[in-house]
């Protein structure tokens, strides 16, 4: 198996990671930038985590969770993961 870059991993699981993120954000009324401030997290990283281009660690989906007032098994669990 190859091993999976931080920067860049484009995988089926991230993707369907970051469309489950993007469809709790929008449906909470929530900008992407609201989002990332209220985790720590840069804009730019939150988007790539939306759009699946970036390996997030276990620490950066319970942080974005718990903004969104979810669990971090709820959104895998919308990711079908």
């Amino acid at each position: 198996m190859a091993r999976v870059s931080g920067a860049q991993a484009n995988s089926k699981a991230l993707i369907a990671l970051g469309v489950a993120i993007r469809a709790r954000r929008k449906s909470i009324g929530l900008s992407q930038e609201a989002v990332a401030n209220s985790a720590g997290l840069d804009r730019s990283h939150m988007g790539k985590i939306e759009r699946g281009e970036r390996n997030v660690t276990l620490l950066n989906i319970m942080r974005i969770a718990g903004v969104l007032n979810t669990s971090a098994s709820a959104l895998l669990a919308d990711a079908k993961l």
